[in-house]
């Protein structure tokens, strides 16, 4: 029987479309969001001349020599190269064929959709939280309020991490190795198109599973490091307000028994009160005033197993010293002005370190070295990274358009080198936002933003599984979302059964930690009543259950490129299961469907064909569609009958 990727295995020069031309693009940036300009001045659509099955010429429609396209082939891979003889094309279009009722992920991190076919794709990282957007969601809130599905049309939508990678259903990833703006399209029957703004060469690799197309991919691109052991212990609480209030909340959840193995204290290096909210003051360095004794209380808090997080982003707070030192050194990106450039975020404006300047670049790894490893920090969220202007000018003098998609992965490997510089890596992580290519083999874990504290599948609690899931198949393997989501704006604030539902999901996920949100005296937070407190309690000792499991299975991902959450189909090869995107697997053997209606107390799950044991009533079910009572406390979680951990962790469930 032939392999469902055998068309692609067997793809020839004869069979792709060409295309090259000349364009103009503009890319106005507001608050980290983009308006996509482009005047296209010409296309030449390109005939094919076959000479071997692997190369050929490209001649226009007059039958002039253009170009040349070849494709070399590995046991595994084919690369396909392209050139063409007129300097001045700037723009290049390359399609292939594909099978009609094939289905693609990936392209880094899509929040609205998992599955992308009949969607065309920008390639271009971006603010994923676009407040025009916002507003018109919040407009019909009615809508977002009672059908957590609707959403806007996929154009509309921006991405914190774009990658130019996708996985499709028949087995095979397809990567573009370039950092240039690019758009995938999906929406042609019978065929893929890669727009690309510069000539770039094209990847695909295959194998007769997804695993070995996650080992292939992952072998290209890079994998992520085991996490560090503590991380399994418990939870990690986003708490805020300085020392006194941080360690209130600490002991709150440990008298109520909750498993906490870490403090992220975003706000550890000061804040600033704005029209959005709470928000941290960009200078990176201990702020004594909010944190009083903190150099004391961080090693007193491991002791009671509590590892101490906090916060850095490529910016600067203008009114601060670490941006006077760094504008006085002529560390930051510039205007054509020769100014620092200055960007607004939300509701101020801030510089950014120019990651192209060495002597920049060695400045910033340490204040990293100095200020938070040297001050005993665990870890950090690594915030940022999509903001690149293209009308800046950098030290290098690289076009900034070029560089726009790979400055957050600048941005994570200058992390990633000062940690494994200290010799702390294994011991000392960091979590970031956006991402690129780079990113998956230097960053340790991704986190998926700003969602907002509701319910919707573009930006709230739904949100985050195609999102972990598009990662998952574009090679990130390492994801986890804020409990309880973050934005709240007008009337969009956190509920106590949002918060409890959150909590329930990311118990079972790579990493369970949490935030207070922008707004946190509008949100329900874990310690409000005891109920809270108790289900804290309940779902941080759920996850230290899975600490063996979940530890091998991160294993799996450094070693063998396997992500730790996984779309369904991964395992199961079931018309279903290519399109499910509201439920996910953990590892081998675990199936989470999380309640993600508000109100609800059932909800239908869909089953692989296989034999499932609820977590939490033992009740066995064959594949197939159930309609389950998801009580909080008790969500629809499966373990496989004949899974090696079955007789281990049941009993730590059971009710």
């Amino acid at each position: 029987m032939e392999h469902r990727n055998e068309k692609i295995r067997r793809l020839q020069v004869g069979n792709l479309k060409i295309s090259a031309g000349q364009g103009q693009a503009s890319y106005p940036m507001e608050k980290g969001s983009f308006q996509y300009r482009e005047e296209l001045f010409s296309r030449t659509d390109f005939i094919v001349k076959q000479e071997t099955e692997e190369s050929a010429i490209l001649q226009d429609e007059k039958e002039n020599c253009c170009g040349r396209v070849c494709m070399n082939r590995e046991e595994n891979r084919l690369h396909i190269h392209m050139e063409f003889d007129n300097p001045d094309y700037n723009r290049y279009w390359l399609t292939f064929p594909v099978e009609e009722d094939e289905h693609f992920y990936g392209c880094g991190e899509t929040f609205s959709e998992f599955d992308l076919k009949g969607q065309k794709v920008r390639i271009w990282v971006a603010e994923h939280q676009n407040f025009k957007r916002i507003s018109e969601k919040l407009c019909k809130q009615e809508l977002y309020g009672k059908t957590p599905k609707e959403k806007l049309p996929f154009s509309e939508y921006e991405s914190y991490y774009a990658q130019p990678t996708f996985t499709s259903s028949r087995q095979y990833y397809v990567h573009v190795d370039g950092s240039c703006f690019m758009e995938f399209d999906f929406s042609q029957k019978g065929y893929v198109t890669l727009y690309m703004r510069e000539c770039c060469d094209v990847e695909i690799g295959f194998g007769d599973s997804f695993t070995e197309v996650s080992a292939l991919l992952t072998e290209r691109l890079g994998r992520q490091p085991q996490l560090p052991d503590w991380l399994y212990d418990g939870m990690i609480l986003g708490i805020q307000g300085g020392t006194e209030a941080v360690d209130h909340k600490i002991q709150r959840a440990l008298d109520a028994g909750a498993k906490i193995c870490g403090v992220w204290c975003q706000d550890w290096c000061g804040c600033r009160r704005t029209d959005f909210g709470y928000q941290v003051m960009w200078n990176w360095e201990w702020n004594r005033e909010l944190y009083p004794g903190l150099d004391e209380k961080i090693p007193e808090w491991k002791d009671k197993g509590v590892h101490f997080l906090g916060y850095i982003n490529p910016f600067m707070a203008l009114e601060k010293e670490l941006y006077q030192y760094a504008s006085k050194h002529g560390y930051c990106v510039k205007d054509k002005d020769g100014k620092d450039y200055l960007v607004t975020i939300t509701t101020f404006p801030a510089a950014m370190i120019d990651f192209t300047n060495p002597k920049a670049y060695a400045w910033y790894k340490n204040v990293i070295r100095q200020n938070l490893i040297g001050m005993g920090l665990s870890g950090w969220m690594a915030d940022f990274g999509e903001y690149l202007p293209t009308d800046c000018v950098l030290y290098s003098g690289e076009n900034p358009e070029n560089m726009h998609n790979q400055w957050p992965a600048l941005w994570a490997r200058m992390n990633r080198e000062t940690i494994e510089e200290c010799g702390k890596l294994g011991e000392v992580f960091f979590f970031t936002r956006a991402g690129f290519t780079e990113t998956v083999k230097t960053s340790t874990m991704m986190w998926n933003g700003d969602q907002h504290v509701d319910w919707s599948v573009d930006d709230g609690l739904l949100s985050v599984i195609p999102a972990t899931l598009s990662l998952a198949m574009s090679g990130f393997g390492l994801v986890h979302s804020d409990v309880g989501g973050y934005t709240t704006k007008e009337n969009m604030t956190r509920s106590r059964e949002l918060l409890m539902r959150w909590e329930e999901m990311n118990a079972f996920s790579t990493l369970m930690r949490s935030h207070e949100g922008n707004q946190p005296w509008r949100n329900v937070q874990f310690d409000d009543d005891g109920e809270l407190l108790a289900q804290l309690e309940k779902t941080t000792k759920w996850h230290v259950a899975l600490r063996s499991y979940l530890k091998e299975a991160v294993q799996q991902e450094a070693e063998h490129g396997i992500p730790v959450m996984l779309p369904l189909f991964y395992h199961y090869d079931e018309e279903a299961a290519y399109t499910e995107d509201t439920e996910y697997l953990l590892g081998r053997d675990i199936l989470v469907a999380p309640v993600y209606e508000e109100g609800k107390n059932m909800r239908t799950c869909y089953l692989p064909q296989d034999e499932w044991v609820h977590l939490f009533t033992g009740k066995t079910y064959s594949g197939g569609s159930y309609e389950v009572e998801a009580q909080i406390g008790c969500p629809p979680v499966f373990i496989r009958r004949d899974s090696p951990w079955a007789e281990e962790l049941l009993p730590l469930f059971l009710k």
